[in-house]
């Protein structure tokens, strides 16, 4: 028994304590949110949500043990892996409530998994490895090398785009802009890369957007309201409800608006009105607190890494929940079209739940297996004082 207590002391001394208690204080907010909502039906959207991030705490502690150094020299498992799941949806995809894209496989009990989610792990993998072999190579400044980090970027944006999911596609151009930049990737790309876009819009416009798509971004310069009895009845409605919450909220599991369903996917992608209509200005702040905190604690890990690898990991991890963070609340708050993208640890959803505990699990292998080789340099100088961060 002193011996697990032991092990477990260790564990915790070793990795980012601080980090596990804002990711379990983010699950617990979480569950409160969902519980409140789910007042307005009959599904226990809580209890799959449990479930699914018990789950996910398992695996991440496992992977945190797990040295990533051996997940970066084995990258091509996670290539592997993540062309599977996509392949998967092209022959068992399907169609869930409340989306419009099929990107979704049926499991047996009633269960719905993404696999885009799963995914995003397999790149932040391959792209970590990618990164560092240019980085080693001195070619993240050459055009060869930028244009290999493109294509590596573009195939899972390409067969996530035929599988309608342009959300993730778009977090996934997000992933590959600030992990390119933080490994060195000269500005004159990002320019280069910056005017074409602007040039492609037209085409981006007419061919690789559909009209409900066309109609969701001009929802939000409909100044005369005629897109609120339609695309854009959602967010004006998830508006009215943060409104009504004012400074302090009508107090959780009192919300009117929350109980009535009133807005659409609240369980889900609209989780933050639910914080807005029960706990007010304070528990949207306390929310995007939390959030910051937990960004701010991967990117110090991406600091301390001593090893290109970890560097990239923790970039890649900072780059999915940041930019998934800024685009859910910019599409409830109405600054960004709908595009069906989740809050990171709060909105209802296992896979969402599973593939952001996966990755940061991959986080605290990071700061797990640098703390423990910094201490063990320590010890071969002959020095009795400890790593202690």
């Amino acid at each position: 028994m002193k011996r697990v207590l032991a092990n477990i002391y260790e564990y915790f001394r070793q990795c980012d304590t601080v980090l596990w208690l804002l990711t379990l204080t983010a699950i617990a907010y979480s569950f409160l949110l969902i519980a409140s909502m789910q007042r307005s039906g009959n599904y226990s959207y809580l209890r799959t949500q449990i479930a699914a991030v018990s789950v996910g705490l398992v695996a991440a502690v496992f992977i945190s043990i797990a040295d990533y150094r051996f997940l970066i020299r084995k990258w091509y498992i996670a290539a592997i892996v993540g062309i599977v799941l996509a392949g998967l949806v092209f022959v068992f995809g399907v169609r869930v409530s409340g989306t419009d894209d099929t990107a979704w496989i049926n499991l047996p009990g009633g269960f719905s998994i993404q696999p885009s989610e799963f995914i995003k792990i397999c790149f932040i993998i391959t792209f970590s490895k990618h990164l560092s072999w240019l980085k080693e190579k001195n070619m993240t400044e050459k055009f060869s090398g930028v244009l290999s980090l493109a294509v590596h970027a573009m195939i899972p944006m390409a067969i996530i785009h035929i599988q309608g999911d342009d959300g993730t596609v778009l977090i996934f151009a997000l992933m590959f802009l600030i992990m390119a930049f933080t490994a060195g990737v000269q500005l004159r790309y990002f320019a280069i890369l910056g005017g074409l876009l602007v040039c492609a819009i037209p085409i981006i416009w007419n061919v690789f957007m559909n009209e409900e798509h066309r109609n969701r971004v001009l929802a939000l310069f409909d100044l005369d309201g005629n897109a609120l009895t339609n695309y854009g009845w959602q967010q004006y409605q998830g508006k009215v409800s943060i409104a009504s919450g004012e400074a302090f909220g009508s107090g959780l599991f009192n919300g009117q608006r929350v109980e009535h369903s009133i807005v659409p996917e609240q369980e889900n992608d609209f989780i933050f009105t639910v914080a807005g209509e029960e706990l007010g200005f304070v528990g949207c702040i306390a929310l995007l607190l939390l959030l910051f905190f937990i960004v701010f604690k991967v990117i110090l890990n991406a600091k301390l890494s001593t090893e290109f690898e970890g560097k990239y990991i923790c970039c890649g991890v900072f780059a999915m929940i940041t930019s998934q963070t800024v685009v859910n609340i910019g599409m409830v708050l109405g600054f960004l079209p709908v595009v069906g993208i989740t809050l990171p640890l709060f909105s209802s959803g296992g896979t969402s739940a599973l593939s952001t505990l996966i990755s940061l699990g991959l986080v605290q292998s990071v700061r797990y297996h640098n703390t423990d080789d910094m201490n063990k340099a320590f010890v071969r100088r002959g020095s009795t004082n400890r790593i202690r961060m």
